[in-house]
């Protein structure tokens, strides 16, 4: 298992590459989960991420000979621009393999670093059996995402970063894919303060870890669905689950509809962009049964393209309750539209769509459907909406 003086010969390594992200304060946050946050936001890296410690703690130890005959490696993004910036780098060849709809930023970020990108399967395991195939046809060098213990040692060196600015944290919130960045994350923070808690949180579509930890072995999953595709993994690694069930106190899961509303909740309140691994952490906080701790939440990455952006803005508004869209049947006469306006002006619910449908409805040749589109201030605004036109005896139908 590594030393504490692992993690710190790699932290002088990973010096040389990384930029200092220091801790942010987030009353949002705080304020949401009842505990004192603090978010570490590795967003904010040269390749937008935290993968470029551990593959350049990885790759700056190879020997001449190792290097010589060019690196491969699997990715669903991140860990992709870490090898290729280090390698580029370090003057090294790399050809990554990425899953096939990785995101195109992803991508082409991935190859403006210098590397060969190649595209295969539909998702993390598919890509790494391919780097797997092309490490034994042209004897690649094979740097592994996660379950690899230099990889873990630089990203380890997170932690010796938190502790050293706030050395009184009580909680570490940590995403898990692979199991990579919560094994180092785990062991040098339990090293260096033994009874720190550090919780890991998954998507609920991808809980290869949670799965792991209640067989007591690693699990292949059937499959994996979220939107976190950085997280996106079918079998977390045999070495990474040593580490996590030494080392980690707790996992909790997360649903997509949780990570949009964090999403959301990052860009309006502290104007930082995740991805949707990225926003795991925070996404887990909401699941924590403590008040009153100091905790870290990392956010570990922000490469995600802008029409997801948009996509995950409008869904998180939704869930939120920020945005509000109905249905309510009228009788099809004059004067209609302005009751319903006048309901929605005296709720103060701003009107941003409206549909007026005098055919759809046969069933009631007398009644025409209304949809609209309201701009509201979250559940609690919307039910009192819903009140208001059932004490005119109007029944609202909700659309999301």
């Amino acid at each position: 298992m590594l030393k504490l003086e692992d993690f710190k010969a790699a932290k002088q390594r990973v010096d040389e590459v990384i930029l200092e992200t220091h801790l942010i304060h987030s009353d949002a946050f705080s304020a949401e989960c009842g505990n004192d946050v603090y978010i570490k936001p590795e967003n904010l890296q040269k390749t937008g991420a935290f993968k470029i410690r551990g593959a350049y703690n990885k790759i700056v130890k190879l020997d001449d000979e190792a290097k010589k005959h060019g690196l491969i490696a699997s990715s669903a993004g991140n860990h992709a621009q870490g090898v290729a910036y280090a390698a580029n780098k370090l003057g090294v060849k790399a050809t990554i393999v990425m899953p096939s709809h990785t995101p195109l930023i992803k991508v082409e970020a991935t190859k403006a670093h210098g590397a060969d990108v190649v595209l295969a399967g539909e998702v993390y395991d598919d890509a790494y059996a391919k780097a797997v195939e092309l490490q034994e046809s042209e004897g690649y060098t094979f740097v592994h995402p996660f379950d690899d213990e230099d990889v873990m040692e630089g990203q380890g060196t997170i932690a010796l970063e938190i502790l050293e600015e706030l050395p009184d944290a009580d909680m570490i919130l940590v995403p898990i894919g692979g199991g990579g960045l919560i094994s180092g994350i785990a062991a040098a923070a339990k090293l260096i303060k033994p009874d720190i808690q550090i919780i890991g949180v998954e998507p609920e579509g991808a809980a290869s870890a949670s799965a792991a930890i209640q067989e007591d072995q690693v699990v292949l999953l059937s499959e994996v669905n979220t939107i976190a595709d950085g997280t996106a993994v079918q079998q977390i690694g045999s070495k990474t689950f040593k580490y996590i069930k030494e080392y980690v106190d707790d996992i909790v899961l997360v649903n997509d509809y949780e990570l949009m509303e964090a999403f959301l909740l990052l860009v309006e309140k502290h104007k930082l962009v995740a991805e949707g691994s990225g926003i795991l952490a925070l996404a887990g906080l909401k699941k924590l049964k403590t008040k009153g701790k100091k905790v870290v939440s990392l956010i570990s990455g922000g490469n995600i393209d802008v029409l997801t952006i948009s996509s995950m803005i409008n869904k998180g508004l939704i869930s939120r309750g920020r945005i509000f869209t109905f249905s309510v049947q009228l009788p099809d006469k004059p004067g209609q539209l302005e009751l319903v306006s006048k309901v929605l002006n005296q709720c103060n619910a701003n009107v941003i769509g409206v549909d007026h449908n005098q055919f759809k409805n046969f069933a009631r040749f007398s009644e025409v459907e209304l949809r609209v589109t309201v701009e509201t201030n979250g559940n609690a605004h919307i039910q009192m909406i819903i009140d208001e036109f059932n004490k005119l005896g109007y029944t609202i139908t909700k659309i999301n």
